[in-house]
């Protein structure tokens, strides 16, 4: 029988950007005004949302939900960032590492469905409006939100455990700021198969039909849009989505950058730059977005003002 002498690895070292030394004091004090403004402008949403009765729609109450993941997402991310830069890298227990990979996930898979869903909203009213409050009421705004969340929490934990299954001898050395699946499983040394393929199978579910369906539902506003005769009226229910359009395009771009173009020959510090712009500067441009370019949001923060 083999001996199998493994030593169990219970505690993670995230390397941070060991490369930008010189300016980690700079990139600290960066992304902590980053990660204040990001909070307090999601923030600033729900409140906003939560206090205005003429904000009481289902777009908007969606809009909540988006906020409440970005918090959960800079939260998860931003705070061992700086740890990391201030101590040139971060110690942190294996199970620590795994919950904030489940976090990380958790909070990206909502942001995909919840986007979804956003798009869906926008293709009713915009489609079929004389249908909207029929098919948009209470009961099904409800369900789309509870669905989004539940599945989002359930079909990542499926993945969590899994990790949390396989075995980890060293070494302990992970070459990013936060604790991602690939890093992860390029420190396991038992076979990993299976649960790459089972992460693939569940991102086909978590980010590959809810941006189909995000896609699908575009491309029949730009139908209606197109359909319409007026040039006033195109500019009017195009001023509708814009928001939403422009959320969309930056968080699938960089999610597609990361994750879905090759990355041989590109340097580790690219890498970390793009998943510093997902995890971090996305967060800070959603309320940004939908506050300069929405004017109920505006007309209510000048309420709020006076």
């Amino acid at each position: 029988m083999e001996d199998r002498n493994y030593t169990t690895v219970n505690e993670i070292f995230l390397l941070g950007f060991t490369n930008m030394h010189k300016f980690k004091i700079l990139l600290f004090i960066l992304l902590l005004v980053v990660y204040c403004v990001t909070i307090c402008g999601n923030l600033l949403i729900v409140a906003l949302v939560s206090m205005s009765r003429t904000l009481h729609t289902p777009m908007y109450f969606f809009l909540t939900q988006l906020s409440i993941s970005d918090i959960m997402l800079t939260t998860d991310i931003v705070p061992n960032t700086l740890a990391c830069i201030l101590n040139d890298g971060l110690i942190m227990s294996f199970s620590s590492c795994i919950i904030q990979f489940y976090i990380f996930g958790f909070s990206e898979s909502i942001e995909c469905l919840i986007l979804a869903v956003m798009a869906y909203d926008r293709y009713l009213a915009i489609c079929n409006p004389l249908r909207y409050t029929t098919i948009m009421n209470f009961a099904l705004f409800i369900k789309m939100i509870l669905i989004s969340w539940s599945l989002g929490a359930s079909l990542i934990l499926v993945t969590t455990l899994s990790l949390f299954g396989l075995e980890f001898c060293g070494p302990n050395v992970i070459d990013h700021f936060f604790c991602d699946f690939a890093p992860i499983i390029l420190l396991s040394c038992s076979e990993t198969f299976t649960v790459e393929m089972e992460a693939f199978y569940l991102s086909v579910l978590l980010i590959i039909l809810p941006s189909v369906m995000t896609v699908t539902s575009y491309g029949c506003i730009v139908n209606t849009i197109l359909n319409l005769s007026s040039d006033l009226q195109k500019r009017k229910v195009f001023s509708t989505c814009s928001s939403h359009l422009t959320v969309v395009s930056i968080f699938y771009g960089t999610l597609i950058t990361i994750y879905m173009i090759p990355t041989q020959g590109v340097s580790m510090t690219i890498n970390k730059v793009v998943s510093l712009f997902y995890t971090v500067v996305t967060p800070l441009l959603n309320p940004i977005i939908y506050s300069l370019r929405n004017k109920d949001i505006k007309e209510t923060m000048r309420k709020l003002i006076r």
